[in-house]
């Protein structure tokens, strides 16, 4: 089983790249599922239903989210029936939406896939070390092929993290800070890692949004609206290849494409 996993879509830019190239990417890697994480979709902060719908249209299966998620109150109104839609697993108990999913992908093969969300730099959430072991105790009973999304900001609890779950899950990939790390391998009891995924948006931008209003916050530290550039879009992401009897990865391979 092939899954591509598409670091974050940012705004229409990134959008507007999945649909130039997501499908030729589907057909000459022989993807199975494509996982996206979406949570920056709209406007570069949070996913509306329409949105939502458009990424779906375009061939993605899945879409996953992070600390974003709540940023567009329309999502409340889908979020519990739509199971595409995942947000971070490790929010507390009462919380809209599911945090994992087993979807079925080809002959009747299950892939069950876990939305995580960090706690370091980012919000303060429940234990997401604790969250995913709980979480693999129910979806073990029914597939062993298990993909993590974890949505973080500091590296070492995503490496961390990659660590524990060695030989636990098939894949732990990292999304949030929309820079692509050359870190990507199979751990030794056969999980395939890399600690981020990267972005798929406007690249002359500062992780999506127009240099200028980035460089301005820095030099004053003044809050200034934050706008999604338009540019020259990029696509990256990841394609993790399962050996479906026994849940290990066969292969991890960084995708980074350039649009001009």
């Amino acid at each position: 089983m092939k899954v591509l996993v598409i670091g974050d879509v940012v705004g229409r830019t990134g959008r507007e790249v999945v649909s130039k190239v997501l499908h030729r990417i589907r057909q000459e890697k022989e993807i199975d599922f494509v996982i996206a994480n979406s949570e920056n979709a709209a406007g570069g902060f949070g996913l509306t239903p329409k949105i939502a719908n458009q990424l779906f249209d375009l061939e993605i299966d899945l879409l996953t989210t992070g600390n974003h998620i709540w940023n567009r109150k329309e999502i409340y109104n889908i979020i519990d029936e739509e199971e595409r839609i995942l947000r971070p697993l490790n929010y507390p108990p009462g919380v809209p939406g599911r945090g994992s999913v087993i979807v079925e992908v080809k002959d009747g093969t299950l892939l069950g896939v876990i939305n995580l969300a960090g706690r370091v730099f980012v919000q303060e959430l429940d234990c997401p070390f604790r969250a995913v072991k709980q979480e693999l105790k129910k979806i073990k009973k029914k597939t062993r092929n298990i993909l993590v999304d974890i949505h973080g900001e500091a590296t070492s609890e995503k490496v961390a993290l990659g660590w524990f779950l060695d030989g636990e899950v098939s894949a732990v990939i990292g999304t949030h800070t929309h820079v692509q790390t050359s870190d990507e391998r199979i751990l030794p009891e056969g999980t395939a890692y890399i600690t981020d995924v990267g972005m798929t948006g406007p690249r002359n931008s500062v992780i999506g949004i127009k240099k200028d209003i980035i460089i301005k916050r820095f030099l004053t530290q003044i809050p200034i609206r934050l706008d999604v550039a338009k540019d020259k879009g990029q696509f990256q992401g990841v394609v993790v290849e399962i050996d479906t009897t026994t849940g290990c990865a066969k292969g991890v391979e960084r995708i980074k494409l350039d649009l001009e």
